[in-house]
């Protein structure tokens, strides 16, 4: 009886801007009707970010619709959200995200298979342009290359 769900929004432009040195998987704390929009798939990870405050992990500026069967108690669009990670990955990500060049961006939300939403985020360096380059002159290959075997 368990309903394949397949909800997952990701930050392509967050794999293009930065190059990801360590990935963690968080639960994410929402309100009802911030996970009945995700459900219909209606979030973006665009220019949100993460940063801790408090020995708390927080994502911002990260985009979940208003539901549009919600009344009064509705969820604002861009609100701050607490991630659910233990201590020793918050002070992890905290010590790497100090050092200069590094960030910590969410790449990806889903929806696991117990129905609970999670948020895939990745302490991050950004890339030059010369990185950038190479990174779609790799993607044309591939693609090139696909191409060429079928």
């Amino acid at each position: 009886m368990a309903q394949q769900n397949t909800i997952v929004i990701k930050n392509k432009k967050a794999s293009f801007d930065y190059e990801w040195i360590e990935t963690f998987t968080s639960g994410i704390v929402l309100a009802g009707t911030e996970i009945k929009s995700i459900r219909l798939g209606k979030a973006s990870l665009v220019d949100s970010y993460c940063v801790v405050i408090n020995r708390e992990l927080w994502v911002k500026n990260m985009y979940i619709a208003e539901y549009f069967y919600g009344t009064y108690n509705n969820h604002e669009a861009r609100k701050d959200r607490k991630l659910l990670l233990n201590r020793k990955e918050i002070n992890k990500i905290e010590n790497l995200s100090k050092n200069t060049g590094f960030t910590v961006v969410p790449t990806k939300l889903f929806v696991n298979e117990k129905g609970l939403v999670k948020i895939i985020i990745a302490v991050a360096k950004g890339k030059k342009i010369y990185d950038k380059r190479q990174s779609l002159r790799e993607k044309d290959d591939k693609r090139a290359m696909e191409r060429a075997f079928k």
